[in-house]
């Protein structure tokens, strides 16, 4: 160190010529320090910073806030804070009184809000408050729970009910007109409507009993009273309930979300859970011993596909249990008092369960077993029920034990409420009641009246007291569009209420009834319309009873395999072009195969035949293959769909990404529209104007779009799921839609406004179990798959409905059902079609045969086996099998179909033949055998 003071320049000495400056050196150790860290195994694959997100810092100071807010001796309604580097206090403000029930217009959008609420009833807040709560499973709550930033600390809600909303044009969603009234047996306690058939309404009473009825009819089409179907497998604790005193009511009764199934829990331990598909008869699915004591509520779910059931009752538990085998995936505990409901609802993919114990406890939990994640107070500390809109908005109805009642919206990321709803008076005997309508209305039973509100304002938008007679706290339910309210009334009653599309629906429905039997309603009687040709009676129309020709051996007819030089997978659309000279596919990895007749000796016309091989086309100008977006999809999970003019120059397609409009001619991509989501699953030219595209997509709408202006005229909404199928019908100006939520819509194609609509006849549930190999220990598995094919006959006044488990034909004007097969074999229906005259049908099923059928009585006639048309290699595998099947536009005879594995064969039957199967033979033994009937187009009719 002495002789480094001796050097005028450091640098001199040998050991620190290298030296520059502090800031390099520092750079340089650094570098060493950081070379020596990463070398080390230990901290291998450690060393990168997490990612955060730019909003956690925000909502970490908001939460910081909030907690500071809270213990605010005299906390202000809309705090001014200035800094963060003092902690923020309410300076004390003159002595005034806030009542709860009149919010100013503003209320701050935090968890203070929460705690004035607390303060102002006399209550504490919890211990285990949501903001502690929130802090502690920041990390695990950043991955798992739905998450929406508060910009401003100060940010407020502004009531919307300033914003002048039209009462008048509101009021006409409003059912409030009773239009029937329903006699119970006993008081009701619970309903639901059914999710599909609108007119369906579910019923659970005091004294045990369910019922279903048609409220369109007034008819009650089944009632049960409460019996354990097991009393063995049944616990010790209910069989000694039962003794003591064998009275059970019914707490609550909920459809499933696709309307298959539906739980009733009861006030003893028990939850049952029926199958539902028509008729009269219901399917026992699963009996659950749930709970010590009551089972207070219950809900549908499916997080990961696989549905589920969750109850909650007198053992402060929430449990899980899976549906099909009935085992308990779940068991949640916490709450210190009975839990009186349950909410399962699924944000930004993520999975979560609210639920409420009777003292107002508010937990929510994730499906594991790591306990509650978030725990707040319900206004008034009483029993209180959570629900969803259908726009993710969160609501909550409860009364304290004092009678107050509150209605209010929920900020759902940060446990505090946006809006408190005016109007509710004081309820000391029961808790009210309140409902949710797509169409932003809420309703809730009080003071011997139905109550409306916006959702966006909190004034009291109406109350009705229904022509009078109803209970101070009526039970209440919407059917799911909102156009007809249940409401429980004195004297075992129940009054339906309808708005004006409530009245044209159950007009619409007319003396229908909902019945899976496939026999023809009252009103298709009185139509004129044919009884259906019931193959049980005629034993001509089943696989059971060989009243047709099976033909097995490739000597029997004639097919054609096409070939192409391309890779493939599953053959997913097909289709004759218009002029009958080619066949064009669709694969599930979204190419386009374009195979094209020569003209030749063989083939004069240029026609498709079985008997010239045709050419895979290709364009001259060294174009690809036609080929669809698949850039955001998974090719197993999206609907193919395609579509071609009628002068077969252009092709709409899709498969699960953005619409392509081709130019068949060329193979040039003209232009690509419509990116997901949502997606397209079916598209249908106007055959009046090319320019217009009907597009069914997967959020239930249909869209009408116009090629020449490049845009969506018209947005079509009607259907509760997925749009599976669309066809027009020129002479009646009309389009026909059906959808996985088996239901059939008429549109008026000038207008675009629905002319009819109706819910098809779906067998009952032991056929389609057997039609989709279910063993009777697993009760439901792929219930839910009701997509349907729609296509129209020849004479565009009557159509074709294909579905899995049956075939059958409609007429347009009144959608009366004409004809039905249903099949009795173990084997879906994959595809089904018209022939070119409509004198066929040609179904293609999943063990790989093809079943012919006389259109005019839905009869089969001809049956081709496998081994007929596929190698036997093939043929034995029972993997192979047509997923769609096309006719010819000119030779009625000759049909198409793609295969599962890529390939397409045409056949045809033999030319000695002429034509398929001993159609007349079946045609004169029907004839022969009942009362004499006219033929009008096809179609037999009394």
């Amino acid at each position: 160190m002495t002789q480094l003071m001796t050097f005028e320049n450091i640098r001199e000495h040998e050991s620190l010529s290298m030296y520059r400056d502090t800031k390099s050196a520092r750079k340089v150790m650094m570098k060493e320090i950081k070379r020596v860290i990463e070398a080390n195994p230990i901290f291998r694959g450690r060393l990168e910073f997490p990612i955060v997100k730019g909003e956690r810092l925000r909502r970490l100071i908001n939460q910081s806030l909030n907690w500071q807010h809270m213990q605010c001796e005299d906390p202000h309604q809309n705090p001014a804070i200035d800094t963060l580097f003092v902690d923020h206090v309410c300076d004390p403000q003159p002595s005034q009184t806030i009542s709860y029930q009149s919010p100013a217009c503003s209320v701050k959008s935090s968890l203070s809000t929460v705690a004035q609420y607390a303060s102002r009833i006399g209550g504490s807040f919890p211990a285990k408050n949501p903001a502690t709560k929130v802090i502690e499973d920041s990390d695990v709550l950043s991955k798992r729970m739905p998450i929406v930033t508060v910009d401003e600390v100060t940010s407020t809600i502004t009531d919307h009910g300033q914003n002048h909303i039209s009462e008048l044009a509101i009021s006409k969603d409003l059912p409030s007109t009773v239009i029937r009234t329903l006699n119970e047996g006993s008081s009701p306690v619970s309903m639901d409507f059914h999710p599909v058939w609108l007119t369906v309404l579910l019923v659970g009473t005091s004294a045990g009993e369910i019922g279903l009825w048609d409220v369109s009819c007034g008819g009650k089409m089944v009632a049960r009273n409460f019996n354990v179907w097991d009393l063995g497998a049944c616990s010790m604790a209910l069989k000694v309930a039962l003794e003591k005193d064998s009275h059970v009511s019914v707490n609550r009764v909920l459809w499933s979300p696709d309307g298959f199934l539906f739980g009733v829990a009861y006030s003893k331990h028990v939850v049952q859970l029926y199958s539902y598909i028509g008729g009269d008869e219901l399917d026992q699915i699963l009996e659950i011993d749930a709970h010590l004591g009551g089972v207070n509520d219950l809900a549908f779910s499916s997080p990961e596909g696989e549905l589920l059931v969750i109850t909650c009752g007198d053992d402060r538990t929430i449990k899980v249990w899976d549906v099909v085998s009935g085992n308990r995936c779940f068991t949640f505990e916490g709450h210190d008092a009975p839990v009186y409901s349950v909410c399962p609802h699924i944000k930004d993919n993520i999975p979560f369960i609210f639920s409420v114990s009777t003292v107002g406890r508010i937990k929510v939990w994730l499906y594991d077993n790591l306990g509650d994640r978030i725990d707040y107070d319900a206004p008034g500390l009483g029993c209180t029920k959570m629900a969803y809109s259908a726009d993710e908005r969160l609501f909550s109805c409860g009364t304290s034990k004092g009678g107050e009642s509150y209605l209010v919206e929920w900020d759902d990321t940060v446990g505090c409420f946006k809006r408190v709803y005016k109007g509710l008076g004081p309820n000391p005997l029961s808790a009210v009641q309140f409902d949710i309508t797509r169409n932003q209305l809420l309703a809730a039973g009080d003071d011997h009246m139905v109550k409306f509100w916006h959702m966006d304002n909190t004034q009291l938008l109406k109350a009705i007291d229904a022509d009078g007679g109803l209970p101070a706290n009526p039970h209440i339910r919407f059917n799911s569009d909102g156009t007809l309210l249940a409401v429980s009334s004195s004297g075992n009653q129940i009054k339906i209420l309808a708005n004006a599309n409530g009245l044209d629906l159950l007009q619409g429905c007319g003396n229908d009834s909902i019945d899976a039997s496939g026999v023809e309603s009252e009103t298709s009687r009185k139509n004129g319309n044919v009884a259906e040709v019931n193959s049980k009676t005629t034993g001509e129309a089943t696989y059971g009873e060989k009243a047709w020709e099976t033909i097995e051996r490739p000597s029997q007819c004639q097919s054609l395999q096409l070939c192409a030089d391309v890779k493939r997978t599953k053959i997913s659309k097909l289709i004759y072009t218009n002029a009958g000279d080619a066949i064009l596919a669709l694969t599930s990895n979204a190419i386009h195969l374009l195979w094209k007749w020569p003209q030749n000796d063989l083939s004069s016309s240029g026609k498709a035949t079985t008997k010239v091989q045709p050419l895979l086309w290709r364009p001259t100008s060294g174009l690809q293959l036609m080929s669809n977006d698949l850039s955001s999809t998974n090719p197993e999970e999206t609907m193919p769909c395609f579509a071609l003019s009628k002068n077969d120059s252009y092709l709409m397609s899709a498969s699960g990404g953005m619409i392509s409009l081709f130019n068949v001619i060329s193979f040039k991509t003209m232009r690509k529209v419509m990116a997901p989501p949502p997606a397209a699953t079916c598209l249908a030219f106007d055959p009046r104007d090319n320019n217009v595209v009907a597009i069914g997509m997967d959020d239930s709408t249909i869209m009408i779009y116009n090629a020449r202006l490049d845009k969506v005229t018209n947005a079509l909404a009607g259907h509760t799921k997925r749009v599976t199928s669309l066809a027009f019908s020129t002479s009646m100006k009309s389009l026909v839609s059906s959808g996985a939520d088996a239901q059939i819509f008429v549109w008026n194609a000038d207008e675009w406004k629905i002319q009819k609509s109706k819910a098809l006849q779906i067998p009952d549930g032991s056929k389609l179990r057997a039609l989709l190999q279910i063993p009777d220990g697993n009760k439901l598995r792929a219930l839910s798959d009701s997509d349907t094919h729609v296509q129209f006959h020849e004479d565009q006044l009557h159509f074709l409905i294909v579905h899995k488990t049956h075939l059958a034909i409609y007429e347009v004007k009144e959608l009366g059902c004409v004809n039905k097969w249903v099949s009795d074999s173990s084997e879906p229906i994959s595809h089904a079609t018209f022939s070119c005259d409509s004198q066929t049908v040609y179904a293609s099923f999943v063990d790989g045969t093809i079943g012919i059928f006389d259109a005019s009585v839905l009869v089969l006639c001809c049956r081709i086996k496998p081994s007929a048309y596929l190698p036997a290699d093939i043929s034995c595998s029972y993997t192979v099998y047509p997923l769609v099947i096309a006719g010819h536009p000119q030779k009625p005879t000759q049909f198409a179909v793609g295969l599962s594995n890529g390939e397409v064969h045409v056949l045809e039957p033999l030319e000695s033949e002429g034509e398929w199967g001993i159609l007349p033979t079946v045609k004169r033994n029907l004839e022969s055998s009942a009362p004499a009937k006219t033929t009008f187009q096809g179609f037999l009719y009394e």
